[in-house]
């Protein structure tokens, strides 16, 4: 238990780190108040609103990618030895 909680500690914190710098990168070249639905209508939404956003989504698929490599890391013998039901 002590070592999964670690392991996601770890996903987690890394993905926040990375999410930070996307959110750095992307928004040095892109104005929220620019931004449009696929559409073509203009997003009315409040800038810190979409920076907040942005760095949710940002956060999740950096946690779902270093998640999926954390999962993949792990030995045949180490993932059929644990019960995922508990």
């Amino acid at each position: 238990m002590l070592r999964r909680s670690r392991d996601w500690s770890a996903v987690l914190w890394s993905a926040f780190l990375m999410a930070g710098v996307l959110e750095l990168t992307v928004f040095s070249f892109v104005d929220p108040n620019e931004l449009h639905w696929l559409g073509g209508a203009s997003i009315q939404a409040d800038p810190a609103a979409v920076y907040t956003l942005a760095f949710f989504v940002f956060w999740a698929a950096c946690a779902a990618a270093a998640g999926i490599t954390l999962l993949l890391s792990r030995s045949e013998s180490e993932i059929n030895s644990r019960s995922f039901g508990r």
